[in-house]
Formats: C-alpha cells, structure tokens, sequence
C-alpha cells in the first residue's frame, strides 16, 4: 500500500466518524409539541435564535463533512 493511499483512507475514516456525529447532534426537523402552545425557549432557556444559529452551523459542517467524504472516495477509486 503507498503511502498516498494509507493517508487518504486515515483522513476519510476521520471525516465518515465526524459526519455521522454531526448527524447525530442535529435536531430533527419536526418541532414537536412544544411548538403547538408556542414554547419559544428550549428546555434550558436559550431562544430559539441561538438554538437555531447551532443547527446552521451543524448543517454547514455536515454538508461540508459529506464532500469531503465524497471527494476522498472518488479520489481512492484511481489508487485501488
């Protein structure tokens, strides 16, 4: 195996487990029922301005995250 190849297969584990828990850590898109009586705070008292900054920030990092994925897996297609 070269070298190229041990580091590109490092980096995509890498960026495959910081994907998934960026994944994971987002909240899921229905609102719930605390939205139905108008809740505007979280359960811990932040508003939904700041809750809602977190979740762009997680959704930019996961779609950056998934190119990087997929670029790294076309870039091993070649080295096989």
């Amino acid at each position: 195996m070269s070298t190229v190849k041990v580091i590109i297969n490092i980096v995509l584990v890498i960026s495959a487990v910081l994907l998934v828990i960026s994944v994971l850590l987002q909240d899921a898109k229905s609102a719930g029922l605390g939205a139905a009586f108008g809740n505007d705070t979280t359960a811990f008292g932040r508003s939904r301005n700041q809750k809602a900054s977190k979740q762009a920030k997680l959704q930019k990092i996961t779609v950056i995250l998934a190119i990087i994925v997929g670029v790294l897996a076309i870039v091993l297609l070649p080295l096989g």
